[in-house]
């Protein structure tokens, strides 16, 4: 069977992760860090375009490598427009939505596209993205919030959500459209999102609601928070920041490292014990909730996300979920090895790629 050399690129606010694959094989990988000083020099997003391409060329030569050495770039996906899962061709299309800010949100993760399509110019090699977090396979129902005015998005850790629910399908001799599952990616932000026939049907946008996170305020008083938004105290721009940057651990206990709160709970820290049993409650309501939306039938919860990485916060949360399904941990984000796969599968035949339109 043929073995395919890959290029993946995972574009963040603070670092562009690069790694080559040979199939499903991290052979070599570096993650670029970005000082906030660099970026500051740049007045918007995509005026980082060239600076994080350079970087990335500065990779491939110091790995003693060629872009024609590889069989495909991959890359992570933006905020795009509301699109299907799965993986998709970088096409002209969508780099002229990106490059216009045709997106649902700016956000260094739609340079991706960008830097691959730049790579790739002038040669035969194709480029894809992957489980962007714009993945939108909502029910109906699930989109209405209670105001008109503001329908609900399906904005979410996708990529890796998508790539551990298959993974777990894989391990217990299914398909993943064959199993209805509970999904908990816990990071710097939570998603929770319940998957039924292989579709995520629902999920709490994290910038918007659900329990709250390492940075996130997740779920707030509705009218505390319009009192709040007309108070003077804020400006539009700061109060985005405290609730999507500066919110829940951050804003509690100046911190958003769960190590160190575990440190202080540790060292006696009654508060910061408070506020992390409360976000974990929050989580166990949370996918609660989501065994609702699937009427109970579960067959599994997966916990990911870096935060599953914790065997405390695992202790803690299994009595509020355990007795809805059994409970896989898979910690990490999986980025890479996640859009990797997307790539193989559509390079070995198993997908047709999606167009981007």
């Amino acid at each position: 069977m043929k073995k395919y050399k890959l290029l993946v690129i995972n574009p963040g606010g603070g670092s562009t992760k690069v790694a080559v694959f040979e199939d499903e094989n991290e052979i070599k990988s570096e993650s670029i860090k970005h000082q906030p000083e660099e970026l500051r020099k740049f007045e918007t997003t995509l005026d980082q375009l060239p600076y994080r391409t350079e970087l990335v060329k500065k990779f491939i030569k110091n790995a003693g490598l060629n872009i024609t050495d590889f069989d495909a770039v991959v890359s992570r996906g933006g905020a795009f427009k509301p699109l299907e899962s799965g993986t998709y061709l970088i096409n002209e299309k969508l780099i002229k939505d990106v490059m216009e800010g045709n997106v649902q949100t700016d956000h260094a993760s739609n340079l991706g596209v960008l830097i691959v399509h730049e790579l790739i110019k002038g040669t035969e090699i194709p480029g894809f993205f992957v489980d962007p977090v714009s993945v939108d396979e909502f029910d109906d129902v699930s989109r209405l919030s209670g105001l008109k005015e503001l329908p609900r998005k399906s904005l979410s850790h996708a990529l890796n959500t998508k790539y551990v629910a298959k993974k777990l399908a894989k391990e217990v001799g299914k398909k993943y459209e064959e199993l209805n599952l509970i999904v908990a990616h816990l990071g710097t932000g939570i998603s929770i999102s319940p998957h039924r026939n292989g579709r995520m049907f629902d999920v709490n946008n994290a910038n918007d609601g659900g329990p709250f996170s390492p940075q996130r305020a997740g779920s707030l008083p509705t009218t505390g928070l319009i009192e709040l938004s007309f108070s003077g105290k804020y400006t539009l721009e700061k109060l985005m920041r405290k609730t999507i940057k500066e919110g829940g651990l951050m804003d509690y206990l100046g911190t958003d490292d769960l190590k160190e709160v575990e440190r202080r709970i540790s060292h006696g820290g009654k508060y910061a014990e408070l506020v992390y049993n409360a976000m974990i409650y929050q989580i166990g309501k949370e996918i609660g909730a989501m065994a609702a939306a699937l009427r109970g039938k579960v067959d599994y919860i997966i916990i990911t996300g870096g935060m599953a990485h914790s065997e405390v916060l695992i202790e803690h949360l299994l009595p509020y979920i355990s007795w809805i399904a059994p409970v896989k941990v898979i910690p990490g984000e999986n980025e890479m090895i996640a859009l990797a796969s997307g790539a193989l599968r559509v390079l070995r035949g198993e997908e047709r790629p999606k167009e981007y339109k």
